[in-house]
């Protein structure tokens, strides 16, 4: 998961402390608003690693140091986006998407032939796109399935259009499925062809996206939130929920909760899977 937002900071009373300039110096760079995330963790996690870039923590020198060196700025994006993410990742959600989701989405999708659409929002470097994308060929094999990965790291978008995987990203894939959908080659796994046909990646900010009302069978926000401030979080909530069809599904993180499921027209399914009403 990687999702960062270029909408405008909310205004502050009073001057702009150090981190806060900082912020709004780094969106000039790149277009990332770190201010929609928590800032005590944020803080911290750029402090750090600053801190070890050698000399005093001078968060608007290290910026301009960053508008000047692309490479050192690559570093920091490293350091500041969330891209934690393995192929089947949280196993049994994958078992529960398997087992009831997309059949069921499969029986009750408005068209003929069936046809599920679905959607990785924050897809970071493509391992959830493709892991659905293994289990639609399994569980729903004759519907016509799309995904759309959309992350707003343009590094992570080039590198899920390679759908290359290293060992480490597979060490809780299924053996039977990832043999079956990934091919072995040079210590990585590859996915075929048959795979990539059915996934694209876009880059794209989550937290501006405004999609189609009812555009999608099923949306995946996984292991993303938790990042955010809460009037972001709900917010994104709301965005999603609206572009899910009728029956639709949002599948959130195993830790995380939809706090206004009604508000936003959902009602709990299970611990993170939310229903369109």
């Amino acid at each position: 998961m990687s999702a960062f937002t270029t909408t405008s900071a909310p205004a502050r009373g009073g001057a702009a402390d150090e981190y806060e300039q900082f912020c709004v110096a780094f969106r000039r760079v790149c277009g990332i608003d770190l201010l929609q995330y928590k800032r005590g963790q944020m803080e911290r996690r750029i402090r750090s690693f600053v801190a070890t870039r050698g000399g005093d923590v001078d968060l608007l020198a290290y910026c301009a140091k960053l508008t000047a060196d692309k490479d050192e700025l690559n570093r920091f994006l490293d350091r500041v986006t969330i891209n934690v993410s393995q192929l089947w990742r949280n196993p049994e959600q994958w078992e529960t998407l398997e087992a009831k989701i997309l059949p069921d989405l499969a029986n009750t999708a408005p068209t003929h032939p069936t046809r599920v659409r679905c959607w990785s929002a924050g897809s970071s470097y493509g391992a959830e796109a493709y892991t659905l994308a293994a289990i639609a060929r399994k569980a729903i094999p004759r519907a016509q399935v799309t995904i759309l990965g959309t992350d707003i790291d343009h590094r992570m978008v080039e590198r899920a259009r390679t759908g290359v995987f290293t060992a480490e990203d597979a060490r809780d894939a299924p053996t039977a499925t990832l043999a079956s959908h990934f091919e072995l080659a040079d210590g990585r796994w590859h996915a075929t062809a048959d795979l990539k046909k059915i996934v694209r990646f876009e880059q794209g900010d989550l937290l501006r996206a405004q999609p189609a009302a009812g555009s999608y069978d099923l949306v995946l926000c996984r292991n993303t939130v938790i990042y955010f401030n809460e009037d972001v979080r709900d917010a994104l909530h709301g965005r999603l929920a609206a572009s899910l069809r009728p029956g639709g599904r949002l599948v959130v993180g195993a830790t995380e909760r939809v706090s206004d499921p009604a508000g936003h027209g959902l009602e709990p399914e299970s611990p993170f899977v939310y229903r369109k009403i």
